[in-house]
């Protein structure tokens, strides 16, 4: 069974760290509370040889892949993950179907080793056009067979792998989140990562309970923290590693795992759909796999590079569970779980360069999943074996004290396997939709994945980030969504129930606005006067509203509360406890001044099914 770290719990070696003594003082009133300055505290300290940031399908075949290494050639290494989520797997969501081609690699004994998730083979693999009341099937793409895949719980196989890694001596400790890096004394590379403080209240004041994070300085950094991570955000920045690069763009998946009916259950049976509820000028569809044991993941991916901010991810996928298809499956059933998550879409294009001085991006930190195939986590698992290597020999070579690896080698490696070679073969295909339209990029897609299979001569391009393609509301007409209608169909809280989200009381509100009274006051006018609130209804957790301004709050001197900052009569209210992790807000506001920044560790949803 996985070993449970619970956040600060962590037992540093002696030789290896010191820790700060805190003196607490008896407890205060929080007005009395000292201002947490981090650029004042001292932190503990450890060192190892390469720290992991993420404990997903990339980061835990990394760590898995550094300790066979060690067997193979004799030299120890010490290998540290950190995992943002209160336990390996409970951040994790995807549909999902697994390639094993990438643990056949790693694990080649993996059918006999006790315990695996992976006990039941997709049986078939079918598509299918979405009218508002029919179901007809359509060809799809070869990308999408999936003979020789498994439908599984990634959250389940994420924690099963964890376990793996712990057996080979990998040190995992969940509830630490890797807030931000450990740079050289000239900031040019990365020597490790600093964990968030714990203890802080809603306005950054020191409770009597605070611990300031901590370092894990290493040698070599792997940043595994899924699309969109906030370290990888800061790391892709300073060391321009996107330059060159396309844009990275972006899907909502929204999903539910059902019990269902025994006379409409087909063990491995998978179906994606097309259509509706969806209009033409969004790209997306759905996914219908039968797991083991009865259950059924369903769901719906968007891309977010829709128009229209009157749409609402949620409530697209609640309707189109009353559609006779799905609705013939799921009724009589029971809905065990809900989740969200954004998900990579710009594909080959888009990777940015993978490297850093001290470290690499790994998983979809680097974008690495397959859009027309609808999976990474087998390019994400090679990604991190590649890394592992690339990281094991960089630690032989004699780095002088303060200086950052090189991971170049990875580069080259990524760029010679058959993760390279996927992703440029379908490269076109999701850009093709954008450059030609819906239909047209329907045809351009049948005809490069069956006919020419990537050999075309010329690369589709994105040029700007899904934001910037919202339309204002003022040329997009409201959408009126049917009431929920259980047990078929839910309210969002009712949904975000079935998450097991939980953070910490009065900590700060990890979903940062730009600061200021006039930021504020410039956020909520543009949103409200022109997109109509847009993140009030794309967040799948209710996050975000946009609600009358008490006069009261509204006469307070400026800056006194900037929280009740509004403009035109509305304020934005931000329910930071209900948060998924989902990353939406930071990719689709319009405004592009939201940063979703980590959490104190453990604090998120507990998927287990997902």
């Amino acid at each position: 069974m996985l070993r449970r770290v619970l956040p600060r719990q962590l037992r540093l070696p002696a030789a290896s760290s010191s820790r700060r003594a805190l003196h607490l003082t008896p407890r205060r009133r929080a007005e009395d509370r000292d201002t947490f300055d981090p650029a004042n505290v001292e932190r503990a300290s450890d060192d190892v040889d390469v720290c992991i940031v993420g404990a997903g399908p990339a980061g835990l075949s990394a760590a898995i892949r550094l300790k066979q290494l060690e067997k193979e050639r004799g030299r120890d290494v010490r290998v540290v993950v950190l995992e943002k989520g209160s336990e390996v797997g409970a951040h994790i969501l995807s549909g999902a179907v697994i390639e094993p081609r990438a643990l056949d690699e790693l694990l080649p004994d993996w059918k006999t080793m006790e315990g695996h998730p992976l006990t039941q083979p997709a049986t078939s693999s079918t598509m299918r056009w979405l009218t508002a009341t029919g179901s007809y099937p359509m060809p799809h793409p070869p990308q999408m067979n999936n003979t020789g895949n498994y439908v599984v719980s990634l959250s389940q196989f994420t924690a099963w792998l964890g376990g793996v890694a712990e057996a080979e001596g990998v040190e995992i400790y969940p509830g630490f989140a890797g807030a931000g890096a450990v740079y050289t004394d000239d900031g040019t590379g990365v020597l490790g990562v600093v964990t968030n403080e714990v203890g802080l209240d809603r306005k950054f004041r020191m409770k009597d309970s605070f611990e300031p994070g901590m370092e894990f300085r290493a040698k070599v950094t792997l940043v595994a923290e899924g699309a969109h991570g906030s370290l990888s955000k800061v790391l892709q920045n300073k060391f321009r590693l996107r330059d060159g690069r396309d844009p990275q763009t972006y899907g909502i998946g929204v999903k539910e795992v059902w019990r269902v009916r025994p006379e409409v259950y087909e063990a491995g049976k998978t179906v994606h759909t097309m259509g509706w509820p969806l209009t033409t000028d969004m790209y997306g569809g759905s996914w219908l796999y039968h797991m083991a044991d009865g259950m059924v993941s369903v769901g719906l991916v968007i891309g977010l590079d829709y128009p229209n901010p009157y749409v609402s991810p949620y409530k697209e996928f609640q309707r189109m569970k009353h559609h006779p298809y799905f609705k013939s499956l799921l009724e009589g059933g029971e809905c065990l779980a809900y989740g969200a998550r954004t998900l990579n879409e710009g594909g080959f294009q888009s990777i940015p360069k993978l490297h850093f001085p001290g470290g690499a991006l790994i998983g979809c930190s680097a974008g690495f999943l397959n859009v027309p195939k609808i999976k990474g986590t087998h390019n994400a698992m090679k990604s991190g074996m590649l890394a592992a290597e690339a990281a094991y020999d960089a630690l032989g070579e004699e780095v002088q004290q303060g200086q950052a690896a090189d991971m170049s080698a990875y580069e080259e490696k990524i760029r010679q396997s058959w993760v390279w070679s996927e992703l440029r073969e379908v490269r076109n295909l999701r850009p093709s939709f954008a450059k030609f339209g819906f239909w047209g990029g329907l045809m351009y897609s049948g005809v490069d994945s069956l006919i020419t299979k990537g050999r075309t001569p010329w690369t589709l391009h994105t040029t700007v980030g899904d934001a910037e393609h919202t339309k204002k509301a003022r040329d997009c007409k409201p959408i009126d969504y049917p009431p929920p209608q259980p047990p078929l169909s839910f309210d969002i809280l009712t949904s975000v129930s079935l998450t097991g989200t939980n953070h910490a009381e009065d900590q700060p509100v990890h979903l940062r606005l730009n600061a200021g009274v006039d930021a504020r006051k410039q956020h909520v006018r543009e949103n409200v006067e022109e997109y109509a609130g847009l993140l009030g209804r794309a967040c799948p957790a209710s996050v975000y509203e946009y609600v009358e301004q008490d006069a009261a709050p509204a006469r307070e001197r400026e800056g006194e509360n900037v929280e009740e900052v509004g403009w035109g009569g509305k304020k934005l209210v931000i329910n930071s406890q209900n948060c998924i992790h989902c990353k939406l807000c930071d990719i689709k506001v319009p405004t592009q001044d939201i940063n979703w920044t980590v959490p104190e560790g453990g604090g998120g949803p507990k998927y287990s099914l997902t």
